[in-house]
């Protein structure tokens, strides 16, 4: 891809919007995107086009399981505890819910961890106790719970996430595609007979509106990542100086001793 000109950055950005807008938007989804059935090609136009190839595993996402899904996700961006609950008791998971933070941002329910920075060393020790008392009953109950859908939106999810990776691109980009895509997922939730015209906007206004807040704190996020970068680096060239300081510091004293 380098060689001819195209980012793999921008291919791993194309590449998840259009699994989010499968999963989140259409409700049917390629189930086997694994690298050989992602071809890329040169576009004079556009730079490149994503080519999917061999559905020979889809998936029609039921109605109620993808407004569902969307909500989900909007609640584990947030980190809503209540609602990922809620949200885990109508996919059948139960106490089992606690652990979809995990799986899908790499952070625990209780995390206070920014998005897309994983887990701080306390709550992965925290976590390990947690998953050594499980039974392999309790890791067995949990797959078994899960729906059908769910099980292919999670290979999904994970295929996806692999190929991000290789494309160098970070997570963030990936979390990011799922907001916006799921916001819109529920931006076209059927409206009822009874409803209004001025509510169905209002609905759609209230979606913008929480879309906008998720932008917002990623935008927050970088902020705070970029701050933290700068103050790790401000710290190792003090330490760097200190240590030059120290140096020469002892070298005055040896010379002078020697003297």
């Amino acid at each position: 891809m380098k060689q001819t000109g195209i980012s793999p950055s921008k291919v791993s950005k194309a590449l998840a919007d259009a699994v989010s807008e499968m999963i989140f938007v259409h409700g049917f989804l390629h189930g086997d995107l694994h690298p050989g059935n992602v071809l890329v090609c040169p576009d004079g136009w556009n730079g490149f086009s994503l080519v999917l190839l061999d559905f020979g595993i889809c998936k029609k996402l039921d109605e109620a399981f993808r407004l569902n899904f969307c909500q989900l996700w909007e609640a584990l961006i947030l980190n809503d505890s209540n609602k990922i609950q809620q949200l885990g008791d109508y996919f059948g998971i139960g106490k089992y819910s606690r652990y979809l933070p995990v799986i899908f941002t790499g952070r625990t329910i209780e995390s206070k961890s920014a998005l897309s920075r994983g887990m701080s060393v306390e709550e992965k020790q925290n976590l390990n106790k947690e998953l050594k008392s499980l039974r392999m009953e309790d890791i067995s109950s949990f797959f078994e719970s899960l729906p059908n859908e769910f099980v292919t939106v999670l290979r999904a999810d994970g295929l996806l996430r692999s190929l991000i990776i290789k494309l160098g691109a970070s997570q963030r980009q990936q979390l990011l595609s799922y907001a916006k895509y799921a916001l819109h997922g529920l931006s076209l939730k059927p409206n009822s007979g009874s409803e209004s015209a001025i509510g169905a906007v209002y609905f759609r206004f209230q979606i913008k509106i929480r879309y906008f807040h998720l932008r917002l704190l990623f935008a927050m996020l970088d902020l705070m990542s970029w701050m933290g970068n700068i103050q790790q680096a401000s710290a190792e060239r003090f330490n760097h100086f200190l240590s030059l300081a120290r140096y020469a510091w002892t070298s005055t004293r040896r010379g002078l001793h020697m003297c």
